[in-house]
C-alpha cells in the first residue's frame, strides 16, 4: 500500500484525472474498478470517481509496485540538438550563439530542432525548467535571426525579463551588432541605409524602395566599414530596425550584396571569391543601453555581449577568402 498526501497544485481536481496524471501506467478500466472495490480511498474511506480533491486529502492505495514505475515523460524538445553554445547566462536570461542552419522557431518544415527547442532542452536537463510544474515558465526568445544566419539570441527565464526584454527591444534600448562581408568597395566608409521594404511572401524575399506604400516598412541600417581587402569589405552594421532580411537588402540595394548571398547577390559575383554558398553575416555583439528602470534586470545596464570567434574574421584578415 501507498499513500500520497494532496498538496495545493493538485487541489480542485477530480480523483480519476489526479490517478491518471499522476500514475499512467494504470489502465484506466482497472483504476475505475479499483476505486470501486476500495482499493483506491480517499482518507481511508471509499470516494466517488469524481471526488475534487482537496489540501492535505490522503490517498491510498492497494496497488501493484509495477504501476507506480516512474515513467520518462515524453516532451517534443528532447528531440533537439544538444550543441548549444552558450554566450552568457544567469537566473534570468540566457544568450546563445545560434549556428546557421538551425530556424530561431518551429515551423511547418522543422519543429523539433530549433534554437528554442534546444534552449529548452539544456534548461530542463539543467532542472531549471519544467513543463509539469504548474507554476512553469516555458523559456522563450526575445529576438530572432534568419535561419541561414549566424549570432546570439536572447532567451528569457521567466515571464518578468521577458516582459522587460520585449519593452526594451521595442524601444531600442538593446543594440544588436552585426559583422558581413560586402563584395567590392562601399562608396562611403560609413552611413545609415534607409528606404522602405516591401515583403513578398511567395518568394519568400524583400525589396527596398525608395518611397513607401501602404505594403512597405520603413528601415534604417547604421554600418560602419572595418577593412577593405582583395575586392571585400569587412563592415560592422547595426540595426536601427529589425526587418526580414534587412541588413541582406540593403547592401543588395547599395551594389555591394554580401559575400555568399544567393538569393540577394549573384552567382557570378560569389565565384570571383570562391563560389561561397553560406552568407558572411554574423550577429556578433549585443549591448545593453536602458534608458529607463528594467527591474530585475537593471545590473545588465552598460553591458555588451561579443561573439570573439566569428567564423570568417580571421580569414578576411588573413586574406584567405
Amino acid at each position: 500500500m501507498k499513500e500520497f498526501v494532496i498538496k495545493k497544485n493538485d487541489a480542485g481536481q477530480r480523483l480519476d484525472k489526479y490517478i491518471t496524471k499522476s500514475f499512467p501506467l494504470i489502465p484506466q478500466s482497472l483504476m475505475y474498478k479499483y476505486i470501486r472495490n476500495k482499493r483506491i480511498k480517499v482518507n481511508g474511506k471509499k470516494s466517488e470517481i469524481s471526488y475534487k480533491l482537496c489540501v492535505d486529502d490522503v490517498i491510498s492505495m492497494y496497488v501493484n509496485d509495477e504501476f507506480f514505475e516512474p515513467v520518462k515523460p515524453k516532451y517534443d524538445f528532447l528531440g533537439a540538438g544538444k550543441s548549444l553554445k552558450v554566450v552568457y547566462e544567469d537566473a534570468n536570461i540566457i544568450l546563445i550563439d545560434k549556428p546557421a542552419g538551425i530556424l530561431s522557431h518551429p515551423d511547418e518544415g522543422n519543429y523539433t530542432d530549433t534554437a528554442i527547442t534546444r534552449v529548452k532542452r539544456y534548461l530542463y536537463e539543467k532542472g531549471e525548467y519544467n513543463p509539469d510544474s504548474e507554476m512553469s515558465f516555458a523559456p522563450a526568445l526575445v529576438n530572432r535571426i534568419d535561419r541561414n544566419t549566424c549570432g546570439i539570441i536572447i532567451g528569457a527565464k521567466n515571464a518578468e525579463s521577458l516582459r522587460i526584454l520585449n519593452e526594451k527591444l521595442k524601444n531600442r534600448e538593446l543594440h544588436k551588432y552585426y559583422l558581413c562581408v560586402a563584395i567590392g568597395k562601399l562608396k562611403n566608409r560609413e552611413g545609415i541605409i534607409k528606404g522602405y521594404l516591401e515583403k513578398n511572401e511567395k518568394q519568400n524575399r524583400v525589396y527596398i524602395n525608395e518611397k513607401s506604400n501602404d505594403k512597405t516598412k520603413a528601415i534604417a541600417t547604421k554600418y560602419s566599414v572595418l577593412d577593405y581587402k582583395g575586392g571585400l569589405s569587412l563592415v560592422e552594421v547595426e540595426l536601427l530596425t529589425g526587418r526580414t532580411h534587412q541588413i541582406r537588402a540593403s547592401f543588395s540595394h547599395l551594389g555591394n550584396p554580401l559575400l555568399g548571398d544567393g538569393k540577394y547577390g549573384t552567382n557570378a559575383q560569389n565565384k570571383q571569391f570562391g563560389g561561397y554558398k553560406k552568407q558572411f553575416l554574423y550577429s556578433y555583439k549585443l549591448a545593453f543601453d536602458f534608458e529607463s528602470d528594467a527591474g530585475i534586470l537593471n545590473y545588465l545596464n552598460g553591458k555588451s555581449f561579443e561573439v570573439d570567434d566569428v567564423w570568417f574574421k580571421t580569414a578576411f584578415y588573413e586574406g584567405s577568402i
